[in-house]
């Protein structure tokens, strides 16, 4: 006994989509929904009812109504404390097998309803982490839809014993973006004259002896930490996605020119043993045709179609960045988690269909939130190695939990271990220390 009947009075997109994602894609088990009554009643099967009053003695959600509106509105709802956790959409009913409207929680978190109301942007024109009701609640660092999602698995368990849930695998993404491939090599003669002329100008006689060592061969790049990451993946039998910034210069976007053959050979390299996607530049976000023109740059050096992005910066603006990658044919987007703080943006560690609460519609685009970057510890943070480590093991450990997906971001120049990456060599190595153990 495998699926399970529910029944809604009304079948909209919401409930579709919801649904879909709990029962198919979280739990892994077969369902059918229906809005007949008469139906529903006389089934023979594990069955459970979603609405605003329970007709039968059956399983019994009590709704909030959120599925079975459409647009978007400013919200008003209460909270409750459950099993520790600030919950939102309390409902009063003695029938409800939840004193919250677990559904409508859900895709709140997950369409990131929020995002969709006026907000104040901060400086890059992002919704910022502090503002999410996540951050507010205490809940961003648990994968809340997941652990709503066991709630209601171990919910129909306790009715119907017999019932099979198939067993899910924890599984580990490690992710990289390439913003700027090397620090010093590769970078032109005008931009290294500058480099030259502002260690100069600011007495750091280090940075320009470095610079200098570095441009006559005689030390690595200290970016250049490509070998070390390949041996990560061996070692640990990884399989990475890398993002690479492969637009225009400009005050935002410090990466090689793209033209530069050096750095043309190295994605190359990079796409032997990796997957690549774009690392869509800082301006795209109002400039579609810009994204357009990187995309296609990136697939004419690959000789194939490029399908995965992640914004630059973490620039993203909801539904409008995302419709701009979908008409460019991106199948999945890595963009979703907070540079400020680390966590769950959309409150999953599994990855997920974007829903357009504009067009009000499940789309075909998948998103890959990740838990934890590592310019989040060091530069916004301000935490020690020693820190960071432990935040990295809790928030893994929330993942494993709920057998879910963890998806770290870190970049080529926080491996360098030299200046603020000091020490940070580490942080990484017990990242992945921690992952991939059993």
């Amino acid at each position: 006994m495998n699926d399970i009947l529910i029944y809604v009075p009304k079948i909209t997109n919401r409930v579709r989509y919801v649904f879909r994602l709990v029962f198919k894609e979280l739990l892994k088990v077969s369902y059918e929904i229906t809005n007949d009554l008469d139906a529903f009643q006389s089934a023979d099967k594990p069955k459970m009812m979603y609405g605003m009053k329970a007709h039968t003695d059956d399983i019994f959600f009590k709704s909030f109504g959120l599925l079975f509106e459409r647009g978007v509105r400013s919200l008003e709802f209460d909270t409750v404390d459950y099993k520790g956790d600030i919950t939102p959409f309390q409902v009063y009913d003695e029938d409800t097998v939840l004193p919250f409207d677990v559904f409508s929680a859900i895709f709140f978190l997950i369409s990131r309803y929020e995002e969709y109301l006026p907000f104040v942007r901060d400086k890059h024109g992002r919704f910022a982490a502090p503002l999410s009701l996540s951050t507010q609640w205490g809940i961003l660092e648990k994968p809340m839809v997941n652990i709503w999602a066991l709630e209601v698995k171990q919910i129909i368990m306790e009715r119907y014993p017999e019932f099979m849930f198939p067993v899910k695998k924890f599984r580990f993404i490690p992710t990289y973006d390439i913003d700027s491939a090397w620090a010093y090599s590769q970078k032109g003669w005008l931009r290294s004259i500058g480099g030259f002329y502002l260690a100069l100008k600011t007495f750091n006689f280090r940075e320009f002896g470095n610079r200098a060592s570095v441009l006559l061969k005689k030390t690595r790049d200290p970016f250049d930490t490509y070998d070390l990451q390949r041996g990560y993946q061996k070692k640990y039998n990884l399989h990475p996605v890398y993002f690479v910034l492969f637009g225009m210069y400009g005050r935002f976007d410090k990466n090689i020119n793209f033209r530069n053959r050096r750095f043309r050979r190295l994605v190359k390299w990079l796409a032997d043993y990796a997957e690549i996607g774009l690392h869509p530049s800082y301006n795209t976000v109002e400039n579609p045709e810009l994204l357009k023109e990187e995309l296609r740059n990136l697939e004419d050096l690959l000789k194939t179609d490029i399908t995965r992005s992640r914004q630059h910066f973490l620039r993203l603006n909801l539904p409008d960045t995302y419709q701009n990658l979908i008409e460019n044919d991106i199948l999945d987007d890595y963009t979703m988690g907070f540079a400020a703080l680390p966590g769950f943006r959309a409150g999953i560690c599994d990855t997920y269909n974007f829903y357009d609460l504009e067009l009000n519609v499940e789309t075909k685009l998948r998103l890959h939130p990740f838990a934890v970057m590592d310019g989040t510890l060091r530069d916004y943070l301000n935490l020690t190695p020693e820190d960071a480590i432990n935040k990295i093991k809790k928030l893994i450990a929330e993942v494993k939990k709920v057998d879910g997906t963890f998806i770290s971001l870190w970049h080529n120049e926080s491996l360098s271990d030299e200046k603020r990456w000091k020490g940070w060599r580490r942080v990484y190595e017990a990242l992945l220390e921690e992952a991939t153990k059993p």
